[in-house]
């Protein structure tokens, strides 16, 4: 699926009430990694004016608001209008994959519906998202990161012995290694990283400062790292084992 990224339509579904348009450039670039935004829309009542901000930013990214009204105090009414686009939208068959962005545990049934029909699902959302919405997506960006330039990440980096430290960051290399490791013990790194998020959809090297898995790899000292010359593409393969 990854090398057919730059032809993968996706709909992009933001909640305007749990996400800040602060984040809206590094949103739509990280979304053009994944495949061409074929849909925009952006939820959320526009007459209030809390949303403020994000009418700024509309016409900009080409963003089509929908508008939503609050019948019922208490009562995210925005949250049930993306539910049912996005079935409106699954059922075109035109699609490949849905960006949900929100902070919001409600689309939690929506992602994994999404998902029963084959399709991607990206989410994103802050670090307070409940886990259970993170789960039920193939992949999850915490928008904090969204927010950075690409400059400031060895100013965020973590030390090595804050990584260290981390127990499940730890585990989770290792397991994966293992997991992805062929009958001599080496281990393709891309394998490892799809193995990572199959098992781990919010795990991304960004948010302890690294821009690559390899890098943080690299860093930990934790593991052997053999660079290999392949004969059907110029760039080295590489392969790592545990020392």
């Amino acid at each position: 699926m990854i090398e057919n990224n730059l032809h993968k339509r996706l709909a992009v579904l933001i909640d305007a009430d749990n996400a800040s348009p602060k984040i809206i450039n590094g949103l739509l670039e990280e979304i053009a990694t994944y495949g061409i935004a074929s849909v925009k829309r952006i939820y959320g009542n526009w007459t209030s004016p809390s949303l403020g901000s994000w009418k700024e930013v509309l016409l900009k990214h080409a963003l089509q608001p929908i508008q939503q009204f609050e019948y019922t105090v208490g009562k995210n009414s925005t949250d049930s209008a993306m539910i049912i686009d996005a079935m409106d939208l699954l059922y075109t068959g035109k699609l490949d994959g849905f960006c949900i962005v929100s902070s919001d545990s409600d689309f939690t049934k929506l992602a994994s519906r999404l998902r029963e029909e084959g399709l991607f699902v990206y989410g994103f959302g802050e670090k307070k998202t409940p886990k259970a919405f993170v789960g039920a997506c193939d992949k999850f960006v915490y928008t904090e990161i969204l927010r950075e330039n690409s400059q400031n990440y060895k100013q965020t980096r973590m030390t090595k012995k804050q990584l260290l430290a981390d127990k499940k960051l730890i585990d989770m290399l290792y397991n994966a290694v293992e997991d992805a490791a062929n009958e001599n013990g080496w281990s393709h790194l891309g394998t490892v990283g799809q193995t990572i998020a199959n098992k781990s959809p919010e795990f991304d090297p960004r948010n302890y400062g690294f821009k690559k898995l390899g890098e943080l790899i690299k860093y930990l000292g934790l593991f052997t790292i053999d660079e290999r010359m392949s004969d059907n593409s110029p760039a080295k393969a590489v392969y790592i084992r545990r020392k």
